[in-house]
């Protein structure tokens, strides 16, 4: 038997939203966890627990969606000459002002200690992103 159109919208509707709210917790976590490796493996990056990795992970990823694509347009003409190694600088400098975002946050404690520390965590944050990224099956 066909189902009604309106049936169908009203389903996809619903799985769309389960789908966005599961899929910014998971993005979230995705991050969060490449965060902590970062902290694990990184000298001059240190964060002052899970509250803390947890609110970094959460400003990072919003600086990412909203900041981040309109620096990678501005900053093009940088990044082609470079051969996209200006988008190390570019992620550093985000994640710098993630965590300094987060500092002014009650209870969040996160120290950045120069601009090497800065690339090699944002290096190591883009790595284990994309492979934790690899592991989630896309509906």
């Amino acid at each position: 038997p066909a189902v009604p159109a309106f049936f169908i919208e009203v389903r996809r509707s619903r799985d769309q939203q389960t789908d966005g709210v599961l899929g910014f917790l998971l993005r979230w976590a995705v991050t969060a966890a490449a965060v902590w490796a970062a902290d694990s493996f990184v000298g001059g990056f240190s964060l002052g627990g899970w509250g803390s990795t947890l609110a970094v992970a959460l400003i990072l990823g919003l600086l990412n969606a909203f900041v981040r694509p309109v620096l990678v347009l501005l900053t093009l003409p940088v990044t082609v000459m470079t051969l996209g190694l200006f988008l190390l600088v570019l992620n550093a400098g985000l994640l710098a002002a993630a965590v300094a975002i987060a500092n002014q946050l009650e209870g969040v404690h996160a120290e950045l200690h120069g601009i090497w520390p800065a690339i090699a965590a944002a290096l190591i944050i883009s790595a284990v992103s994309w492979v934790l990224t690899a592991f989630v099956k896309e509906r």
